[in-house]
């Protein structure tokens, strides 16, 4: 049996300096947004699943489902010594800290999960969905899409950073036998 898995992006946070592993919960913009989205997503999806933010489970209660398995392998990238902190102020630090981690997947130098880390961590859960999964729904934080993106392409861990993924943005994985395949939505002319 073919694993149909779609894949979608929590609704987006109103921060005004974004910060690391920050897990603010959703203001009422963001809610009305997923809930505008809810009908877009496979209605005959078996298994819905989400990340542990309060951000994906908020989306994934927008949408209508409150029976969703909050699955910990779908958490957010582990940022380490980063967490709470701005960019800026990471960058105010001095060093080579943020240039290294978005060019080498393998660097972690804010002492949590590399960008391979995450890869790794995202394509063990896809390869252990059960064959007999059939539609499922994930609601998922946007690295998490984009490991996953990474590992049904095969494509190189470094292209992890060449992949925009907007809130409330969904695609679909097509697989079986832990092999996937990436399939793009189209575009409402209505």
């Amino acid at each position: 049996m073919t694993v149909r898995l779609t894949l979608l992006c929590a609704a987006a946070t109103v921060e005004r300096d974004a910060r690391f592993g920050a897990d603010t919960p959703l203001d009422e913009r963001a809610l009305r947004e997923a809930r505008a989205v809810a009908g877009a997503l496979p209605a005959a999806a078996a298994a819905w699943y989400t990340a542990p933010s309060q951000r994906c489970r908020q989306t994934a209660q927008a949408l209508g489902r409150d029976a969703v398995v909050v699955e910990p392998a779908l958490r957010d990238m582990d940022m380490g010594g980063w967490r709470g902190r701005t960019l800026g102020e990471v960058a105010a630090d001095g060093g080579a800290g943020p240039a290294a981690w978005m060019s080498d997947p393998e660097a972690a130098p804010h002492g949590g999960e590399s960008v391979a880390d995450v890869c790794h961590r995202i394509a063990g859960w896809l390869v252990a969905l059960p064959a007999d999964t059939g539609r499922a729904v994930a609601v998922v934080e946007q690295a998490v899409a984009r490991a996953a993106v990474v590992h049904a392409l095969g494509a190189p861990q470094r292209s992890f950073w060449r992949i925009d993924v907007p809130p409330l943005s969904a695609f679909q994985l097509t697989g079986r036998d832990a092999r996937w395949n990436l399939r793009m939505g189209t575009v409402s002319t209505a």
